[in-house]
């Protein structure tokens, strides 16, 4: 792979205004030499008949553009004409279609990704459109690597909405119609060293900004967001731009994230995170909406009496449920290890973790037979809160970060997994971004969700699901649809980005004496004599 920086044309809207294109490109090339790659951006093909008769110029190789050209697909209806293969092709000699989605990666080893098409407004989408659907897949297909840093340039029509925050000055533009919150999340994911777009008419160069967060992530390589005008605007605003490139896999690890001093803050970080938390919240609505139905209708006995209930019908107290078979975790069974158990309240327990991570790690248990937190009775729920609480008080006065994990999957009894991480091993971002990370290694999709949520109205009872609790008040979930790795919260934990401790992912490999474990829990149980509300009441 070749150590060298690449010489790159980036271009704005052409409209079919291929031969004034292609003679500024010459025009450059004979001034500056010779560059590598030519990359428009934008509407491409016109709409008029004389754009028509230029292109068939190229298609028939009358005419032959001077160096390696990449285009996007249409954004219009009448141009979709152009495009005969939605997933790229050929087009002419030297002219090539990149496609509706995807990446491409140069002998170089330079990356390049794309994205075709406006936002769709409605479905079915038209076919110059692109879709959440496709910026999803795309984000995926990228970030899934293990390796994965960033690309290192990211190529839309559209502007990504909210470019302009924490940047320098944007003038002529209508922030309130301008600009997709897809492209914006996209760019947010892939992180990419240029990002160049068009349709806007504009030229505007945005002041690099960084893709970590200060004092609390690592030094990350920074990005440049380049809208490009439209080649005739009569304004002489900017279409063409030219840079070098070394590929982000051939660059020194230090030279790649050195900042320059104009940096700003990430544009999309908040924006990003707050549409996450208004799309789930709508779902929650909707679904807490059909739950709600749901018992309503099936709430109802018709009675003799005009459908009316009968006065002497009286609700009955519903009995708990009961396990199926031996539990070794409802209080009252014989399979409890009591020696483990550091206090109990009316409706919950906490107790040392077997095979524990550390010797601080608990479990949060109802004392009664109960699945997950979707089957918990309020008063349950409400005693859950306050285990939550006191540990979360103890934790921090030692030191440590609370971080709680359950998993509705093959498992009988609710267990509230609680693991303290030591303050000086990481930040709560990191161990966030350690979950989110290690999930999409495993293809699997963990959403954050609102801090205030309630599972109730976002999970459908009996439905399997993987959920986190954060000491920030942060919350991940992961919608359980076929297999899931059952020691996946303890292998995130147990990794080398938050406890360091890889041998200790499988909790059988935690072997503990019965004389080791009495004396963690008689700790344990001294420490945390003074945040334990059960004593306190």
């Amino acid at each position: 792979m070749s150590g060298s920086s690449l010489r790159i044309l980036a271009c704005g809207d052409v409209e079919g205004k291929l031969n004034a294109l292609f003679n500024r490109v010459r025009s450059i090339q004979k001034k500056s030499g010779d560059f590598d790659l030519l990359l428009c951006v934008g509407n491409f093909f016109g709409t008029t008949s004389e754009a028509e008769s230029e292109w068939v110029e190229y298609k028939t190789g009358a005419k032959k553009a001077p160096m390696q050209t990449y285009i996007l697909g249409a954004n219009n209806q009448e141009t979709t004409k152009y495009f005969p293969d939605i997933d790229g092709c050929e087009l002419a000699e030297n002219i090539t279609y990149l496609g509706r989605k995807g990446v491409f990666i140069g002998a170089s080893g330079l990356q390049i990704a794309y994205l075709s098409g406006t936002e769709a407004q409605h479905e079915p989408a038209p076919a110059y459109c692109c879709t959440s659907k496709d910026v999803t897949a795309l984000k995926s297909s990228i970030t899934a690597s293990s390796k994965f840093k960033g690309v290192d340039i990211l190529l839309t029509s559209q502007w990504p909405k909210g470019v302009w925050q924490y940047g320098n000055n944007l003038e002529g533009i209508d922030i309130k119609s301008c600009g997709s919150i897809s492209v914006a999340q996209l760019a947010f994911a892939l992180k990419p060293r240029y990002h160049f777009a068009a349709l806007e008419g504009a030229n505007y160069e945005r002041l690099p900004y960084r893709n970590h967060m200060t004092l609390q992530e690592n030094a990350q390589h920074v990005s440049r967001f380049i809208a490009l005008a439209n080649l005739s605007n009569s304004s002489k605003k900017k279409y063409l731009y030219a840079f070098n490139i070394m590929p982000l896999s051939s660059m020194d690890p230090v030279e790649l994230v050195k900042q320059t001093e104009d940096v700003t803050e990430n544009p999309y970080r908040k924006m990003t995170k707050e549409f996450q938390k208004t799309k789930l919240g709508e779902t929650a609505a909707e679904e807490s909406q059909f739950f709600f139905d749901l018992s309503k209708r099936e709430g109802k006995k018709r009675s003799s009496e005009g459908g009316r209930p009968s006065p002497h019908q009286s609700k009955q107290p519903r009995k708990p449920p009961q396990p199926t078979g031996p539990c070794w975790f409802c209080l009252a069974s014989p399979e409890v290890e009591k020696h483990l158990v550091i206090s109990i309240g009316t409706h919950c327990y906490i107790a040392l973790a077997k095979g524990s991570l550390t010797p601080d790690h608990v479990l949060i248990l109802p004392i009664g037979h109960h699945q997950s937190v979707l089957e918990l009775p309020s008063e349950v729920i409400e005693e859950v809160e306050k285990c939550k609480l006191a540990l979360k008080n103890f934790y921090k006065n030692i030191g440590k970060r609370f971080v709680m994990f359950e998993r509705n999957y093959r498992s009988q009894h609710l267990q509230l997994q609680v693991v303290p991480v030591p303050i000086q091993c990481c930040a709560t971002d990191d161990i966030k971004e350690a979950f989110i990370v290690q999930a999409e290694e495993q293809q699997m999709e963990l959403l954050e969700i609102p801090e205030h949520s309630d599972l109730k109205q976002i999970i459908q009872p009996g439905s399997a699901y993987f959920y986190v609790e954060l000491d920030s008040g942060e919350k991940l979930l992961h919608r359980i649809k076929r297999q899931f790795p059952l020691q996946f919260g303890r292998e995130v934990l147990a990794s080398e980005a938050v406890l360091n401790i890889p041998d200790k992912a499988n909790w059988r490999e935690c072997k503990f004496s019965r004389e080791e474990e009495e004396e963690f829990a008689k700790a344990f149980r001294k420490g945390f004599q003074p945040y334990d509300f059960s004593l306190l009441e």
